[in-house]
């Protein structure tokens, strides 16, 4: 009664006060602690240090002193345990912690459900039955095991190995090994750690040689350096391999061995070192960078644990104080004299909700910590990084950005040399043409010694991603295929399953299965299955082959209708009035009429319509003009007709071919065709479901001998050497390439399907998206195409079969049209001949002196046609004009003078006054009449 008004004298002044605050408290409050072994343990120093960080903050137990009641117990000596726990409790005790042995400590707790003294435990502990007094500030396995699942399904990891060390562990990774049943296509293989011996090597070459590369490793903290370093000497520590360690102290595990290696290392803690409260923390610990080593270092989750569960404890016996006070009686183990206050300590002590070092603490109905955060971590070089963190109602929460993602790939790729495997495969790779010694040439570097469209790619590559690389050829020179017997891939791909390559660059096809056993980029280059095949032998060359677009009959029958229309033409333009005229437009009243349309300007007019040159002649009679315009039409259809047909006639030349598609190979049998035995051509057939191709399929099994061979460069020679008698199935660019160099090679029809070229990388690599970044980067720059139009269409012969002077194109040699040139030459022969016959005709006529001689007048003119001193004209020769024909002779270049006067005088004698000044021109007129006046 004495003490209410003082407290509410104090209340009224403001002061935050309840009245367990002066409740009665002990002023010594005695914990203890039961620690394995003999020799002082780290656990007991940080419980030590707990109960000193509680005693130097005044804003808890502020009227009572925390001490502890320590003692060491042998492990497994459960007798001894409780016969220490009933010698701390003769003087009171609030709560007792430890021991770690688990077979002790659930006699401890025992002896804590009988005396009511709240059991304080940090170990992993993963019954679900505990007594009334027992409190483990531990997170519960099964809460950590969701945070395990949680990490793979958000891995994505599809295939994966559960290495453990004893049969605990399979509490721990309940959910993981739940995990397979809700998804079909994972994969886990559960593994245990050998216990009778420390040398885990045989076990792990076991997982080496399944070719796994996730796993997952719960073991005793102390062993973890001890599996790392073996799974080194193995070669499980790659970039390959990722592991989820489940201990919560990885950042005390030495990583430095690593610290080159890009091996994805990750796991969970629960104890942030960047906090305010470890900071503060490690301040009264007197701690200094690089003291303590593992378990003996002070961030070491259980010694954090046993830090935080005496600051559970003693926040629970503040808040009881505050409300209702306590005491700590004495107890007796011989009289079962139990913990008063013990039911009301435990009570608070669950009721708990404190900022710990390892997060926050608070228990559930039943006393475990089952609400916690873990900070996800990730290894780079020799430390551990926060990359996210977990939580029991969101699960995995990645804090990294995709960029920041893809720069650490990048990092770790540009501080890598790649080991690259191909083979020699035209024109991906080809050998130089060298002419050096064998010792200089195995001296050299494989740029040096090959060259080719890969080895640009990679450059290119290299030069975009940064990093370095170093080619190799495959051992076996095949590309993977899966043995039907072992189920065992050869070639590049088990290279990479094996992590002796890091790259497969080669026209490697993208398949499901090849993808399933390896990794591949975005294609780099696009193609399909095409047919390859022999051009048919051209026909023997034809010196007349012009003629040939039309028949011989049609050749006749237009010759024939040349003729008959020239004589037509003529017939009726000398019935026809109209095309009768005057000689000279200048004598309106002429003595004689013309007409121009004699039977030589008429095969002349419609020569010149049939060759779509046309003439200066014209007819003017409906009758005449009307033949002229159906002979024009009828030579338009014809020359039309000519020059569409011999275009025709050339192209169906060139490609007549027997096979225009597939389908015209799976119909007949007399063409064989097959495929290389060992690819992915040949799986593109044996997987196909659509009728044709497997009707093709089933061809080439059964045929005898077989159609298969060993290599493309076989099939590409069977095709060459059996004359069209067999067709080869490969690749479209492989295709491409032959066809631009061996002229006598085809592609029939187009692809059959489409497929790309991708580089693959091993299982789960971690470069795949960013090497498909860059190749990505490639395409959009144009290099790619600029690759394969070096490689394609100019390196080594490119282009020698198409464009100009390919025997592709649709160009005609000599042998084609050397009959033209045949009729052009027996044309000017026949024209000269013609000339000469004309030139002595007409000689012959008007020479009228015997003694003179013919061949001196010819000679005399022939001088004259090739002097080019000249004069361009020359009078009219008259017969009898001896004084031109003298002149002639005695000198050429009084020709025109001596004939012009010559011709004069011949008309004054020739012509009298009376006589038409046209009797002589008309006298060689060919065609004239009278005019009728």
């Amino acid at each position: 009664m004495v003490l209410l008004p003082i407290v509410i004298l104090l209340m009224g002044l403001g002061v935050p006060l309840s009245l367990g605050q002066l409740a009665p408290v002990p002023d010594i409050i005695r914990l203890g602690a039961l620690f394995d072994g003999t020799e002082v343990t780290p656990l007991e120093a940080a419980f030590i240090h707990g109960i000193n960080m509680v005693n130097d903050d005044r804003s808890i137990l502020i009227r009572s002193r925390l001490t502890s009641a320590i003692d060491k117990v042998p492990q497994s000596d459960s007798f001894k345990a409780s016969k220490k726990v009933c010698q701390m409790a003769t003087s009171g005790l609030a709560a007792i912690f430890g021991p770690s042995v688990p077979s002790t400590a659930n006699h401890i707790q025992s002896i804590s459900d009988t005396f009511h003294i709240p059991h304080i435990e940090t170990r992993w502990d993963y019954s679900f039955d505990r007594g009334d007094y027992a409190i483990n500030i531990h997170p519960h396995p099964s809460s950590l095991s969701k945070a395990y699942a949680d990490l793979v399904k958000a891995f994505g990891w599809k295939s994966l190995v559960l290495l453990y060390e004893n049969e605990e562990s399979m509490i721990k990774l309940q959910e993981v090994l739940k995990y397979p049943r809700h998804v079909d296509t994972i994969r886990l293989t559960v593994r245990q750690l050998y216990t009778d011996t420390d040398d885990y090597r045989p076990l792990l070459k076991e997982i080496k040689t399944s070719g796994a590369t996730k796993i997952v490793l719960d073991c005793a903290f102390n062993k973890i350096e001890k599996v790392l370093k073996q799974a080194d000497e193995i070669g499980l520590i790659s970039d390959y391999h990722s592991f989820l360690i489940t201990s919560l102290d990885l950042e005390r595990v030495d990583f430095s061995p690593y610290k080159r290696s890009n091996v994805n290392i990750t796991g969970f803690r629960m104890i942030d070192p960047a906090s305010p409260q470890v900071s503060h923390y490690l301040k009264k610990w007197n701690y200094r960078a690089g003291d303590g080593k593992g378990e003996f270092h002070p961030l070491y989750s259980e010694n954090i644990l046993m830090y935080d569960s005496v600051r559970v404890v003693a926040k629970a016996m503040d808040d009881l104080a505050q409300i209702e006070g306590f005491s700590l009686n004495p107890i007796s183990c011989r009289r079962s004299q139990p913990l008063e206050y013990g039911p009301k300590l435990a009570e608070y002590i669950r009721r708990v909700e404190y900022m710990g070092l390892s997060g926050e603490v608070f228990f559930d109905a039943d006393g475990f910590r089952t609400d916690f955060q873990l900070d996800l971590l990730e290894k780079r070089r020799d430390h551990m990084y926060k990359i996210g963190i977990w939580t029991p109602d969101v699960g995995i929460n990645v804090t990294l950005t995709q960029s920041e993602v893809e720069g650490q790939i990048v990092e770790k790729l540009q501080n890598k040399t790649l080991r690259i495997t191909t083979s020699d495969t035209t024109p991906f790779i080809m050998k130089k043409a060298l002419d050096v010694p064998k010792e200089a040439l195995e001296r050299m570097s494989f740029e040096e010694k090959y060259e080719g469209y890969v080895i640009d790619l990679v450059k290119e590559l290299a030069k975009a991603l940064k990093f370095k690389y170093k080619f190799h050829m495959v051992m076996d020179g095949k590309y993977g295929n899966v043995d039907p017997k072992t189920g065992e891939w050869n070639g590049m791909i088990r290279e990479l399953q094996d992590q002796k390559a890091d790259m497969a660059v080669i026209d490697l096809s993208i398949t499901l299965e090849r993808q399933s056993a390896v990794d591949f980029t975005m294609p780099f280059m696009n193609t399909g299955v095409g047919i390859l095949y022999k051009k048919k032998a051209p026909p023997a060359p034809n010196l007349f082959s012009f003629l040939s677009p039309l028949s011989l009959d049609v050749w006749i029958y237009m010759t024939t209708a040349y003729l008959a229309i020239s004589i037509q033409m003529f017939l009726l333009a000398r019935i026809a009035p109209q095309e009768w005229e005057a000689p000279i437009p200048c004598f309106s009243d002429p003595p004689e009429l013309e007409n121009i349309l004699t039977l030589h300007n008429c095969f002349w007019h419609n020569w010149g319509s049939l060759m779509q040159q046309g003439s200066d002649i014209a007819p003017k009679a409906i009758s005449t003009r009307m033949v002229a315009g159906m002979w024009w039409f009828f030579t338009l259809i014809m020359i039309s007709s000519y020059t569409a047909n011999l275009a025709a006639f050339l192209t169906a030349a060139k490609m007549d071919v027997p096979i225009n598609s597939a389908d015209d190979l799976a119909k007949q049998t007399k063409i064989k065709y097959g495929t290389y035995c060992c690819g992915s051509t040949n799986s593109f057939f044996r997987g196909s479901t659509i009728p044709t191709y497997t009707k093709l399929n089933a061809f080439m099994e059964s045929a005898k001998p077989s159609v298969y061979t060993s290599g493309n460069q076989e099939g590409i020679e069977r095709v060459r050497k059996e004359e069209g008698a067999y067709a080869f199935f490969m690749e479209g660019a492989a295709i491409e390439y032959h066809v631009e160099r061996t002229c006598d090679l085809t592609q029939i029809g187009g692809l059959l399907d489409s497929k790309g070229y991708g580089i693959a990388l091993p299982p789960d690599s971690p470069y795949t998206s960013t090497v498909s970044n860059g190749i990505l980067y490639l395409q959009e720059a144009g290099i790619l195409q600029q690759l394969k139009i070096k490689w394609w269409k100019e390196m080594h012969g490119g282009g020698k079969c198409t464009g100009s002077g390919g025997e592709d194109s649709a160009q005609l040699g000599l042998p084609n049209l050397g009959g033209v040139f045949i009729v052009l030459l027996a044309g000017m022969i026949a024209s000269c001949i013609i000339a000469i016959i004309e030139f002595v005709w007409k000689k012959r006529i008007l020479l009228q002196d015997e003694n003179e001689s013919l061949l001196a007048e010819m000679w005399g003119d022939f001088k004259f046609a090739v002097d080019l001193r000249a004069s361009d004209t020359k009078p009219v020769p008259k017969e009898g004009s001896r004084a031109g024909s003298k002149s002639i002779l005695n000198d050429g270049s009084h020709y025109g003078t001596n004939i012009l006067e010559g011709d004069r005088e011949g008309r004054k004698t020739d012509h009298p006054d009376d006589e038409s000044p046209y009797a002589t021109f008309n006298d060689n007129y060919s065609t004239t009449k009278s005019h009728k006046g």
